[in-house]
């Protein structure tokens, strides 16, 4: 395998325009590090290999890929355009850097699997990472499961589940608190979740070990939709109030269905013992973060 060349760090990040390739660009700023923002597309396999020739990176993270707008319900009509850039762009990106020995951390997702019998809700049970994806029941998280699958067989490559991001600011449309807080009526159901304020810098500490395989990237525990707007209701709107509805009416106002699950965060917190379970992590670096920060209520787009 080949060696990277130099003994400086240099990281090349996919997925500028994204919500967390922009984060993981202001975090490399303020660690001092060098990094540059990747300016091709991840099918296109002539500027890849160009642009590493030209950056030299050590290390690669990518960010980029096709999550869908507003939803993932936007995968079910664009499945070429999800295929070129979740499975072609992801697989060429990972062949492009083994053959030059650049560590690679791809952002994938956790939503691949679903409670089940072995992994009822409420067990406890989280599905860790030798664990076969189990839900294929929207495109996007086919091609997810699909990609995941393959580049396991890259020995340089770092795979990261993220669930459902979270940050302080919970004015970024791309946040899971002003998604729901949004939603006329949500499921109330525990599930893993990343709390990015907190986890983004694990993922940069990660690559710099050269880490490979695949980790289960969420906190440890789950959170339920409504202890979420619970606390959203404590801290940041008292005046706040929303409605519950089942999966089964959930699923007559969307093209596919959604992932719940827990994941076992055992091998991440074994790289870092002191992290936060997801209920702490929440209140603590969510939403006191937010108030201090002079947060104000989310200003609601039309809830649906």
């Amino acid at each position: 395998m080949v060696q990277p060349r130099g003994s400086a760090r240099k990281f090349l990040v996919f997925g500028k325009s994204g919500w967390i390739g922009g984060l993981l660009g202001r975090l490399l700023d303020q660690q001092g590090e060098e990094f540059v923002f990747a300016d091709c597309r991840l099918q296109d396999r002539e500027r890849i290999e160009a642009e590493l020739e030209r950056v030299k990176p050590t290390h690669v993270l990518n960010a980029a890929g096709v999550t869908g707008r507003p939803n993932v319900d936007w995968c079910e009509t664009h499945k070429l355009e999800t295929i070129r850039s979740n499975v072609v762009g992801t697989l060429t990106l990972a062949d492009c850097c083994e053959s030059r020995g650049i560590h690679m951390t791809n952002f994938a997702t956790g939503c691949i699997f679903e409670y089940d019998a072995a992994h009822p809700l409420g067990s406890g049970k989280g599905f860790t990472e030798e664990d076969e994806a189990n839900f294929k029941g929207s495109f996007y998280s086919f091609t997810k499961a699909m990609v995941e699958s393959l580049v396991k067989n890259y020995s340089h490559v770092l795979t990261l589940r993220v669930r459902m991001p979270i940050t302080s600011d919970l004015a970024s449309t791309r946040n899971f608190v002003y998604k729901i807080a949004n939603y006329d009526r949500v499921v109330d159901i525990p599930n893993s979740m990343t709390i990015l304020d907190e986890m983004l810098p694990y993922s940069i500490e990660m690559a710099k070990r050269r880490l490979t395989g695949v980790y289960n990237f969420t906190n440890p525990g789950t959170i339920s939709h409504n202890e979420v707007l619970a606390l959203y209701k404590q801290y940041v709107d008292p005046s706040y109030t929303w409605k519950n509805f089942s999966l089964e009416e959930q699923a007559k106002i969307l093209a596919a269905p959604r992932s719940n699950n827990e994941m076992d965060a055992t091998k991440l917190k074994a790289q870092f013992p002191h992290m936060k379970h997801i209920k702490e992590s929440f209140e603590e670096l969510v939403f006191k973060q937010y108030v201090a920060n002079g947060g104000k209520p989310i200003v609601p787009t039309p809830r649906r």
